[in-house]
């Protein structure tokens, strides 16, 4: 299954909802869309990049004018689409879109956001304003470094830690953004049930077919076992931020 079709399959059945997830977590420095949000007045338009089932845009709708949210996954604009309609907000629109080619006249938004998405600095330069900001959270090589040794395999697994961030650092400079600031952190994470544990790999790409390797099963009890906790079944979750000007 590649990478889209994972997405479509998922978007249908759970958007990109975590919410029922019994896990607790130390470290975290900041929640991405307060940040957002403390970027943002009450006149401007808003752009999220890679928006899922749309569940933080229609959090955030009323901080500001207008809200759009994109995605590639028809399974995530379907969900999208849905919880628009159930939430009854009316300053907010979905479109199915690839970051590789945003399609809005240049210069439209005062804001934009990337959470755990790709984009693409140039097209996010382009639509956004003269002023404008841009914020991006993504996930570090190390992210669930425990669970990822422990398949031998995973989500940047194996590339060395810092390298995607400076990367993001590098291509934003060069797309001509001014003041270009970086934060992160790495918390430690404790889910309280194996089942918290198997629903976030079976919606999530950060290990690849989980449950189709013939021993999948039999590595995750065993990881299970070696990091059970009086707090709960431990690995961490590294993230950085990147809050850009143009």
């Amino acid at each position: 299954m590649n990478e889209l079709e994972f997405y479509d399959k998922v978007g249908k059945i759970n958007g990109w909802d975590f919410s029922k997830l019994q896990v607790t977590t130390e470290g975290v420095k900041w929640d991405f869309y307060e940040e957002v949000t403390k970027k943002c007045k009450s006149t401007d338009i808003l752009l999220d990049v890679g928006t899922g089932g749309g569940e933080n845009v229609l959090r955030i709708a009323s901080s500001l004018l207008f809200l759009v949210g994109i995605d590639l996954s028809s399974g995530m604009m379907e969900t999208a689409q849905s919880n628009l309609k159930n939430s009854e907000v009316l300053n907010v629109r979905f479109s199915q879109m690839s970051s590789d080619n945003l399609q809005f006249p240049a210069g439209f938004f005062d804001v934009i956001s990337s959470r755990h998405a790709p984009y693409v600095s140039t097209e996010i330069a382009k639509v956004l304003k003269s002023g404008g900001i841009f914020l991006t959270q993504q996930v570090s090589e190390a992210d669930k470094l425990n669970l990822k040794t422990a398949f031998g395999r995973g989500q940047n697994y194996g590339e060395v830690d810092g390298a995607l961030k400076e990367r993001h650092l590098k291509e934003l400079k060069e797309a001509g953004f001014t003041e270009v600031q970086s934060f992160e952190y790495d918390a430690i994470d404790y889910y309280q049930r194996p089942e918290d544990l198997i629903f976030l790999l079976r919606h999530t790409p950060i290990i690849p077919d989980f449950g189709h390797g013939e021993n999948d099963l039999g590595i995750l009890s065993d990881f299970i076992e070696n990091n059970r906790t009086e707090k709960g079944i431990r690995t961490n979750s590294k993230r950085f931020l990147i809050i850009a000007n143009k």
